[in-house]
């Protein structure tokens, strides 16, 4: 094996000197698709290689404690980075022989073979092993068109493809579990920093998080084209400015609705005129300005809900895409419905498949949801976009991408 290592090697160095310049355009896609190949080979060998040498205990042999910090130092890795690849070398080490020759073969990606081999490990035990090595033929020919989380999506519903009447308890059974497993571990950390910072660390349940996005969200927008905010300074203000909308409630329990309680410990005439830094009752100094903001009673502005009655199809009448009808497009595309774009709905805008200003309606099945690139994509390259037969909207490609112009879709956000 050092022998073929060894060759391997010299070939590298062949590579290495190569002139990538004198490459042409397809030669240069190939080789790049080509050292990705023998790059997952090798890294499917190394784990073979890990998951021997931890079963054998070489590295307590050697005097360190588990094997993951005999590879942090031998192989200068970080501590996490070792422990995830002992962790995957035992995860793929357990999965079925199909797995393993996937990954050796070049046909499937490490990533690709840890969502496999971990979709196979939770499969119910009623399953059974003809169901699982089912399911897994399946999966590894899935692996050749999807990516890791796209695959992970698909692996979530394999039992529909292979064992639909285990599916919807299956699946029923696994949302039970995952939503206890994330209820058990929720918890919000407030570190305060040496920086005049506090870190907000956490993890929630998917009901409290959608709360929380939901709460944020209309807050999140640009306050005009001058707004330089970068998102996550827009959502750190949208989350101070729920809290301070909760607090002005009066229904939250003790100090609900009261304004934030300062000590300060300078005078009124020093607070006033912002010459000195106050404290608050945790004993965390703040600018004079701050302590003023905090300080001052808001004022409240009355919410006005829109009617009741709306529908969906309002045509001419109306140009953007909102409300009722903003809902149903959400509901459809899930996101933005470009081909492998992630971008979630709430980043995205409603566009007019036929432009509005050429006389298309604001309607559903004139309406795509895309993010604020592929938006710009559609209206000034050569993407096509329109709506298919089953009423869901898929891409025609520039022709010097796809010379036969095959139809796209985004499979990021399906649910089945």
């Amino acid at each position: 094996m050092l022998r073929a290592l060894a060759q391997a090697g010299g070939a590298v160095d062949d590579c290495a000197g190569a002139s990538l310049w004198a490459l042409s355009d397809n030669d240069l896609l190939a080789c790049l698709d080509a050292t990705h190949v023998l790059a997952q080979r090798l890294a499917a060998v190394q784990l073979g290689l890990v998951r021997e040498v931890d079963s054998r205990d070489l590295a307590v042999a050697r005097g360190a404690s588990s094997t993951s910090v005999w590879l942090r130092e031998r192989l200068r890795l970080s501590s996490r980075s070792a422990r995830q690849l002992v962790q995957l070398a035992a995860t793929v080490d357990a999965a079925p022989p199909a797995v393993r020759d996937a990954l050796l073969s070049g046909a499937m990606t490490i990533e690709q073979g840890r969502v496999v081999a971990e979709t196979i490990a939770a499969l119910p035990p009623e399953a059974g092993p003809e169901v699982a090595d089912k399911a897994t033929q399946l999966l590894v020919t899935w692996a050749d068109r999807f990516d890791p989380t796209i695959l992970s999506r698909l692996g979530q519903r394999v039992l529909t493809h292979v064992a639909p009447d285990l599916a919807d308890q299956a699946e029923l059974a696994a949302l039970e579990k995952a939503t206890e497993r994330a209820v058990a571990r929720r918890h919000v950390t407030l570190s305060e920093q040496k920086d005049g910072q506090v870190r907000l660390s956490g993890n929630l349940d998917t009901e409290t998080a959608s709360l929380l996005r939901e709460a944020i969200d209309p807050l999140c927008a640009p306050a005009g084209e001058h707004d330089d905010r970068s998102p996550g300074q827009r959502r750190a203000d949208a989350l101070g400015e729920v809290c301070r909308l909760a607090l002005r409630t009066g229904q939250l329990p003790e100090n609900g609705g009261d304004r934030p309680q300062l000590v300060v410990t300078v005078s009124l005439d020093e607070l006033v005129n912002g010459v000195r830094a106050g404290t608050l009752e945790t004993g965390t100094p703040l600018t004079p300005g701050a302590i003023r903001r905090l300080a001052c009673d808001a004022g409240v502005l009355p919410a006005v809900p829109g009617g009741d009655s709306q529908v969906l199809d309002v045509g001419r009448q109306r140009r953007l895409f909102n409300g009722p009808l903003r809902r149903a497009l959400v509901l459809r595309d899930g996101g933005c419905a470009f081909p492998g774009c992630d971008r979630p709905s709430r980043w995205c805008d409603g566009h007019h498949v036929r432009h509005w200003a050429d006389g298309g309606a604001t309607v559903l099945g004139n309406a795509v949801l895309l993010c604020g690139y592929h938006h710009r994509l559609i209206h000034c390259g050569d993407w096509l976009v329109r709506i298919a037969p089953d009423s869901r909207p898929e891409f025609l490609p520039p022709s010097w991408l796809d010379p036969l112009r095959a139809p796209r879709r985004n499979l990021y956000h399906r649910r089945c």
